[in-house]
This record gives C-alpha cells, structure tokens and sequence, in this order.
C-alpha cells in the first residue's frame, strides 16, 4: 500500500502532537457565554430561487461581533410534523453552493442548512478571503482568532435551528468536507446536542504534526508564511502552536456526545492522515472510521452516495 505519513497499524494508535492549552475549557466555556449574551438578530426571508420540490429562504444572523452570516434553508414541502435537520459546513475559501446542488435533502424530508463562512467566497461578512484565515488575528492572542469566531457562528445556527418548532431537535446532524469536516466537528462537541457527524478529511487539526511533516499544501502553507513574516527565527515557535491549540479539532472532539463518521483518505497531502487521526481517536462517542487507501484530499468515488444514505437514516 502506498504510504505518505505513519503506517496504518500506528496512524491506529496516534493522538496528536500539537499542545492542548491548560485553559482550554475555561477559554471556550467564556466564549459560549459571550456568544449567548449579545443578541442573535435571526432574519428569514424566502430566497429568489423556488423550486416545486421544496421551500427555499435565507437565513441571516448576528456573530459575535456583530458580522452578518448567511445561510441557505431548504425545508421539506407541506411539513405537519417535526423533521430532521441537516447542517453542512464547506471547504475552505469556498460557501455554501447552488441551491440545486442539496434539494436531495428536503425533497426526502430533511431541513437543511449551508453556512456560508464569514469573509470567504460567500455572503457572509463584508470581506473576501480564499486563504490567510487559518493566521488571521493569531498575533493578537486566540480571543481574536477567525476561526474562534467561525466556530462560534456555527454553534450560534445550530442553537436557531435547536429553537425551529418545524425541527425534531433530537434530530439535528452536521456534515462537512475539509474546514467543513472541521466546522462539523468543533460544532457538535460544543453544542453537544447534535445527533450526529459526517466529517470528510477535516482541516485545522495537529498543526504541529502538519508542519513537522512539511506535507501541507495549500491551506497549511499559512503556517511557514507566518514564520517567514513574522517569527523568521521562530523565537515564539512554542506559544504559536499553543495558540493554535485553541482551535484545533483534535482538542474538542472528546465532549461530542452524538455518533460520528469520518472518512479519510490515506494519500492526503492536504491534511495528512495523522492530523485526522488524531482527531478520531480522541474522539470518545460512537464512531465508524471510513478509510480510502488510494485517494487524497479530494472527490471520492461514491461517496456522495453514501452520505445521502447516512442521512436518510435520520427519518428512522
């Protein structure tokens, strides 16, 4: 078997390499209660795009700081009962896609949601950024990190949608690929309520393994950029990669409660496999690890499929 990282009996075993800040929970405990004190300002209005096979709306409301997010709503036709919810989170530098490309969902009966992340390619936040987020506020302490205030945006939709009385609230899932897989996945251990998780090779996990292997391309080159600009004798290695403890996946994922499916594949030169497995095997709830040897960090065959299965367990 080809092999780019740790030999798969080993990657079974590893739990990561980058530090866990000592006040980790208090840090993210202060964060949720400041989340809940500043006010939401839900908006839903329906959307330009119709379809006859479900309704369409946008959804908007406040971060943190006030930023404006956005987000697709999908509802099934003619709801009389609570349904399902599914929330996808996207890659990185990238939003929430077509309308068309998830009416698979509603159409079988599924809320779904697509948050569009602040400041990247979609309507959220009035700033565009394909890449630089994974750094953005770093030097100015975790409190003021971007993906701090990305996470907390994703906990914010998922306490609206927990509140949507169209919504089975023991029913509520997330899903993403890559950041989205990460997004999923930071989500669902803050709000624990979530019922369950597919995450896709996620992102922003083990940043040190990533820059000891030097195997991270495209978003983790942000790492060695940050180096090269602002620390070229890396006389603050240490407090950089603790910094980063703050948001990595790895360092959340013990307090999800729901079940969990992760894929990963074995020839990831993005997010190297190490860095994912050290997030499933932190991981303490119900979990399938779903490994494909051959393929990277990119579309895999049938996979689409799958996930579409996976969710339409959630009508059972």
């Amino acid at each position: 078997m080809p092999n780019i990282d740790l030999p798969l009996d080993e990657l079974k075993k590893y739990r990561g390499t980058n530090p866990t800040p000592l006040n980790m929970f208090e840090f993210w405990q202060e964060s949720l209660d400041e989340l809940r004190e500043t006010e939401a300002g839900v908006v839903i209005t329906p959307a330009e795009f119709q379809t006859p096979l479900c309704d369409c709306y946008d959804l908007t409301f406040k971060g943190i700081d006030n930023e404006k997010i956005y987000v697709k709503m999908l509802l099934p036709k003619n709801i009389s009962k609570p349904v399902p919810a599914l929330v996808e989170f996207h890659g990185y530098g990238g939003n929430g896609g077509d309308w068309s490309r998830r009416m698979v969902y509603p159409a079988s009966g599924i809320a779904y949601f697509a948050m569009d992340c602040r400041d990247q390619m979609g309507k959220s936040g009035d700033e565009y950024f394909r890449t630089g987020n994974l750094v953005r506020g770093l030097l100015e302490g975790p409190k003021k990190s971007y993906y701090r205030k990305v996470y907390l945006d994703a906990v914010r939709l998922l306490d609206i949608i927990f509140q949507m009385k169209d919504v089975d609230r023991t029913r509520i899932s997330t899903l993403g690929y890559s950041q989205g897989g990460a997004i999923s996945l930071v989500s669902a251990a803050l709000e624990n309520r979530v019922f369950k998780v597919f995450a896709v090779y996620p992102y922003l996990s083990d940043f040190k393994r990533v820059w000891n292997l030097d195997l991270g391309d495209f978003a983790y080159q942000e790492l060695r950029d940050f180096f090269r600009w602002y620390d070229p004798q890396h006389k603050n290695e240490n407090k950089f990669f603790e910094t980063l403890g703050y948001i990595d996946v790895k360092n959340f994922v013990e307090n999800i409660k729901g079940e969990v499916t992760m894929v990963t594949g074995l020839m990831d030169r993005i997010c190297p496999p190490s860095t994912q497995f050290a997030v499933y095997n932190n991981i303490k709830s119900k979990k399938e690890h779903i490994i494909y040897p051959d393929f990277g960090h990119e579309n895999i065959n049938g996979l689409e499929d799958l996930i579409y299965q996976w969710a339409l367990n959630l009508l059972k």
